[in-house]
């Protein structure tokens, strides 16, 4: 019993813990778009490019809630995920549609 009373809150404060760290990632972002719906993934942009969350926000995105949709040819002319997308820095969003949008 003593056990158990050591091992339930270090389980809970373990699980809470992880949670508040999969909360500052950001998880995924699905964007509709009749072209194939958009993942965005906040794990492949933070942990697999070394990016900061600053990169984006405040400066291109503030919010899911405030994201206005882009067309295509805004991106290639730097906007929203062009502004990284350019195939400088990143690969281009011109010619790369399977890259982001899933059918």
């Amino acid at each position: 019993m003593k056990n158990a009373l050591f091992w339930i809150p270090v389980l809970g404060i373990s699980l809470w813990l992880g949670a508040a760290q999969a909360a500052v990632g950001g998880g995924d972002v699905t964007l509709k778009n009749k072209g194939g719906d958009v993942i965005f993934s906040h794990g492949a942009h933070i942990d697999g490019a070394g990016l900061e969350c600053a990169a984006c926000h405040d400066k291109l995105y503030l919010s899911k809630a405030q994201h206005r949709k882009v067309s295509m040819k805004e991106m290639q002319k730097g906007k929203s995920c062009g502004a990284c997308h350019n195939g400088k820095n990143a690969f281009s969003v011109k010619g790369n549609c399977s890259n982001c949008h899933k059918k």
